[in-house]
Parts: C-alpha cells; sequence; structure tokens
C-alpha cells in the first residue's frame, strides 16, 4: 500500500481526511522523520508521527470493523457536546490505533440505525452522494395524507436547499390523524425528511432509521446498543459501493480480553435496555 499521508490516515481511521490535511498544513505529521506536505506518499512500513507519536499502521486497508447502533432520542452525533448531551459515541467499544467514524448523522429527536466503521474510505464511500445508497425510514406523521400529497413527495419538492424527494413512499400503519410510513431518500441532507412532510402542512412525530443501503437496524439490538457486524455484511458494504473486501477484525491477546470485557458490559446493557422501557 502506498497513498497520499492524508488518506492513508483516513483509511486507518485515524482522522478524516480533511482534519489529516489540515494536520498536514500545520506542520504536525512527518513521515521517515521528515515533516510530511500534501502530495506526500507513505505505505504500512513507513514511520508516521502525528505530533511525535508513532502511528501505528500495519494493519492499514488489511481490516475493517461496522457497527450498527440503535441511535436513541437525546443523543448527537459528535464526539464531545458544549453542552453535556451524551453523545453516539459514549458506550462504543474502545478501540487500539484507530477511531469509529460516524456514517452520517441523525439528529438529536431521530432515533434508529447509525453505522460506524474503522475505515475511512468505506465511509466516505457509503456517505458521498455519488453512491446513491438509499436510507429507509419510519415515521409517523400527523395530519391529512392522501394520494396527491404522496405523488408530489415522490416527484420531487423545492426546500431551502432545492429539490428534494422520496423514491418511495408507503403506508405502514395507523388510522385517524397519526399515521406511519415508510419513506427513503437517496441523500443525506439536514432533516431532509421532516422538511419533505412539513412542506405539505403535515406534522413529524416520530421518526426512525430502519435501513441503510443493505443493511437493516437489527432487531436483537435495544435502542442505545450496538452490534458488531460480521464478514458477510463488511462484504455486503464494500461490494455496494466498489471497494475491495476486507476481512473483519481479529482480536488476539490483551486486545481480545479487552473486546471480550466489553462485549460482556454490552450485553448488560442490553438486558437493562430490555427490563427499562425506553424513551422513543
Amino acid at each position: 500500500m502506498n497513498e497520499r499521508v492524508q488518506k492513508l490516515l483516513a483509511i486507518a481511521g485515524i482522522a478524516s481526511r480533511r482534519e489529516a490535511e489540515r494536520w498536514i498544513a500545520e506542520g504536525k505529521v512527518t513521515v521517515n522523520g521528515e515533516i510530511a506536505n500534501l502530495g506526500d506518499r507513505a505505505g504500512r512500513n513507513d514511520d508516521v508521527r502525528i505530533e511525535g507519536k508513532k502511528v501505528d499502521l500495519s494493519e492499514v486497508g488489511r481490516s475493517c470493523r461496522v457497527l450498527a447502533y440503535n441511535k436513541p432520542i437525546g443523543e448527537v452525533c459528535t464526539r464531545s457536546d458544549p453542552e453535556g448531551r451524551p453523545t453516539v459515541f459514549d458506550h462504543l467499544p474502545k478501540t487500539k490505533n484507530e477511531r469509529w467514524i460516524n456514517v452520517g448523522r441523525l439528529d438529536i429527536n431521530t432515533s434508529g440505525l447509525l453505522l460506524f466503521t474503522t475505515d475511512g474510505e468505506l465511509a466516505n464511500k457509503l456517505m458521498h452522494p455519488s453512491s446513491e445508497i438509499d436510507r429507509e425510514y419510519a415515521v409517523r406523521v400527523r395530519g391529512e395524507v392522501d394520494e396527491d400529497m404522496i405523488a408530489r413527495l415522490k416527484e420531487g419538492v423545492l426546500l431551502d436547499d432545492g429539490v428534494a424527494r422520496f423514491t418511495d413512499v408507503r403506508f405502514y400503519d395507523g388510522d385517524g390523524q397519526n399515521k406511519w410510513y415508510h419513506v427513503v431518500v437517496m441523500e443525506g441532507r439536514n432533516r431532509e425528511v421532516r422538511r419533505l412532510w412539513e412542506s405539505q402542512g403535515v406534522t413529524v412525530s416520530r421518526l426512525k432509521r430502519v435501513r441503510y443501503g443493505c443493511i437493516f437496524l437489527p432487531g436483537s439490538i435495544p435502542v442505545g446498543t450496538w452490534l458488531e457486524l460480521g464478514q458477510k455484511e463488511v462484504n455486503d458494504l464494500t461490494e455496494m459501493v466498489g471497494t475491495s473486501h476486507k476481512r473483519t477484525k481479529r482480536f488476539e491477546g490483551k486486545e481480545k480480553e479487552i473486546y471480550e470485557r466489553q462485549a460482556r458490559k454490552q450485553k448488560v446493557r442490553q438486558q437493562a435496555s430490555k427490563r427499562t422501557p425506553s424513551k422513543k
């Protein structure tokens, strides 16, 4: 492997490519003892350091981890929040020489499926509009919905940031003023699902993402807990965006002990979640 330094760090999950580019521009990154410049290349066997701290790149591009997280309402999609609100990163398993990258975002009032990966290239592909990954949501709306409205939502509605549309709208359940629909969008615009319904004078009272591309929200994970995806699911994701297969993480020695301890804690949290009704 020989890649531009910023891409190498992104693939390793050390930072986003933009963040890595900023570090390089600020002179914080060295390659084999020399200050790196934008455009410089490096590989797994090079001595790459960030502010003097060596980065382990031995497994870059060889393995990939992906989590499916059942996000609750009230958590924000940021690593730290100045207001002290809980974040989606608070209960994820710890990593070594890599970091979790969230694939897109869900706003604080939206629950459901949120993917995380340690592979920056996969994360970028899954989020980029050119990949045309569909996202499916279960949405409860309050108001009158008729066939003409559904047709408009599928044809396209002009929002503040351009025309948006649902590629599919299906009635799911309910009667009277409150009804559940499943809708599909192909982009990840801010509050897109809510804004589309609101453009028709309809209020969204509940919103939950149930699918991201080929990955459905597993029914086995309670709200606020995660599941690490296996080799088949990771292969499905890489095939969907046209990247090469990467093996799932293999834990050995102390790292294996740490992961198993985290998994046991996760089981305790899942059991507690099942006993305590969650606010959705």
